[in-house]
């Protein structure tokens, strides 16, 4: 057997640091597995205890760069990590984000199911809870799911990670000063 570290596989399975079962194949942009030596994308570090407002941060960056998988994987470690009483917005959230990983990767069957079934979590979540935890705009997100999982099925098409990612919380408003004036010409 191997660890994670050393990468290819001697008849057993790849083993992280602790003995426990991991894949060391590097992994694309949407997490799916690449042979043993390919350049693949940095893993996301798993188990990483983090604020909701970092989690938020960290997962939208991720979502805005094409990797759901990734955020699925923040989303998870906070789902693991935070109060009971939030578990099921942030299991919601991850399923919401595979969902999208799906979809990115052609899966026109299971891409909109997992997007449909984290909108059902977190909307539920939401009616007994709040609708803007940590500003996250759920009722949105729900909507949007439900969107993307409809024209998935219809368009029958993988669809681009990155320009498909969703709006977890409001966007910042634009400012509102004026541009500045253009410098004075020169002779």
């Amino acid at each position: 057997m191997t660890d994670a570290g050393t990468g290819g596989d001697n008849g057993g399975r790849d083993r992280d640091t602790e003995g426990r079962a991991r894949n060391a194949r590097p992994r694309d942009g949407l997490g799916r597995p690449l042979p043993y030596g390919a350049d693949g994308v940095e893993r996301q570090p798993e188990g990483v205890v983090r604020s909701p407002e970092e989690t938020v941060v960290e997962a939208q960056a991720l979502l805005d760069a094409g990797k759901p998988f990734h955020a699925h994987e923040v989303f998870e470690d906070a789902w693991k990590s935070g109060p009971d009483t939030e578990r099921e917005l942030w299991r919601g959230l991850a399923q919401i984000a595979v969902g999208l990983t799906h979809s990115a990767r052609g899966n026109v069957t299971g891409g909109p199911r997992l997007l449909r079934r984290g909108a059902a979590a977190v909307t539920a979540w939401s009616e007994e809870n709040r609708p803007r935890p940590y500003d996250l705009d759920l009722p949105a997100l729900a909507a949007w799911a439900g969107a993307l999982a409809g024209r998935v099925e219809q368009t029958a098409t993988p669809v681009d990670a990155a320009a498909e990612a969703p709006r977890l919380t409001p966007a910042p408003p634009a400012t509102s000063r004026r541009p500045l004036p253009p410098p004075p010409a020169t002779p």
